[in-house]
Order: structure tokens, then C-alpha cells, then sequence
């Protein structure tokens, strides 16, 4: 028996295993707030993707929790 489009479906493929890689719309969306946090100064994309890119790899993995304001003090 021929096999159907249905088994090719996104429903039907195992789900993608955990690499605490982030996505490129993740690294995009990064990027983009690097570049807005610069001044929007245009030239240095690929600086701001790569900065983006070791960011959310440094991230991944740590829990996520607020940031906290730590004292001079201490």
C-alpha cells in the first residue's frame, strides 16, 4: 500500500528533541532590540545577530527568574 501525504504531516514527524538552541525568529527578535538599544545605526547586522546569537545561548538552559537589584553595599 502507498503511503499518503497525511504520514509526512507536521503531526505526524516525532517532536523535535530539546537543544536549548534558540529559534531564528528568538535571535531576530534579539537582534533587533540590540540594534534599537545602539541607536538604530545601520552597518552592523551581523554584529548584532552574532551578539544576539551568544545572548540566548547563554540564557538557555538557566532558569528564567527577575532580575534583582542588588545594594552597593553588598
Amino acid at each position: 500500500m502507498a503511503k499518503t501525504m497525511e504520514s509526512y504531516s507536521p503531526a505526524a514527524q516525532k517532536p523535535r528533541m530539546a537543544t536549548n538552541q534558540p529559534t531564528q525568529e528568538e535571535i531576530a527578535l534579539r537582534a533587533y532590540h540590540i540594534y534599537l538599544k545602539r541607536g538604530g545605526a545601520p552597518g552592523n547586522e551581523l554584529d548584532d545577530w552574532i551578539q544576539a546569537e551568544i545572548q540566548l545561548a547563554g540564557e538557555n538552559g538557566k532558569p528564567r527568574r527577575k532580575a534583582t537589584v542588588k545594594s552597593a553595599a553588598a
